[in-house]
């Protein structure tokens, strides 16, 4: 079982947001998921949260062999400089 951590889309058309999920890699983008780490919203605005993201669960993963997608690795590096 190859586990990722990746983006799962949500939203609105043209109003994107999405989850940082640990999924199955076999699984389809928008499938079934492990746990949901967090979120992301590229267009927040006002004071609304740009990213979120339990930076402890995802380091957990992380020691079990997850592997981040390239975008995943980005923000949960983000997620890190935030906290």
């Amino acid at each position: 079982m190859a586990l990722k951590i990746r983006l799962q889309r949500c939203g609105a058309k043209h109003n994107p947001a999405y989850r940082v999920v640990v999924a199955e890699a076999s699984a389809r983008r928008d499938g079934r998921s492990v746990e949901v780490l967090g979120f992301y919203n590229p267009i927040a605005k006002g004071n609304a949260d740009k990213l979120k993201v339990d930076v402890e669960r995802a380091d957990y993963w992380l020691s079990k062999g997850a592997q981040p997608t390239d975008t995943a690795r980005f923000l949960l590096k983000t997620a890190r400089k935030a906290s």
